[in-house]
């Protein structure tokens, strides 16, 4: 759950979103867009979109272009830091880890550049159990 613009919205990157995303990014295959994501590498567009995605996943109606307009309590670290909850919740495990370390990493060298503080994703399962577990929720080893 997130709150964007004052209200508590779910999100969820379920197949079709995550469709939708390889679609986006022309990506052959989740394996390639999970790659994506743990670059870190990723613009206020990539956020936008994932974000939009996983509203839409979730059954909210709003199309990106909206989803540039909304705002967070954190300003663009709230948006990062959903970003990551997200990829998490998804793709679990050690992607996740990488995920969030090299969006905060990125984001953090960034502010601190600036001078500005930007807190930090929350933490991430990572424990050997969960590293265990299949990489998607649902799916079998």
């Amino acid at each position: 759950e997130a709150v964007l613009d004052g209200v508590p919205h779910t999100l969820c990157l379920t197949l079709g979103a995550l469709a939708e995303l390889e679609h986006t990014f022309g990506d052959s295959d989740m394996i390639a867009l999970a790659e994506r994501f743990q670059s870190g590498r990723l613009s206020a567009r990539d956020i936008t979109r994932v974000i939009g995605a996983g509203l839409r996943g979730a059954g909210h109606p709003v199309d990106d272009k909206t989803v540039a307009q909304m705002r967070t309590a954190d300003g663009a670290a709230g948006f990062v830091s959903l970003v990551a909850q997200l990829l998490a919740a998804t793709f679990g495990g050690p992607v996740a880890g990488a995920v969030a370390g090299a969006i905060a990493g990125a984001v953090t060298d960034g502010a601190t550049k600036s001078g500005h503080q930007v807190p930090a994703p929350p933490p991430l399962r990572g424990s050997a159990e969960e590293a265990a577990r299949p990489p998607f929720p649902g799916a079998l080893r």
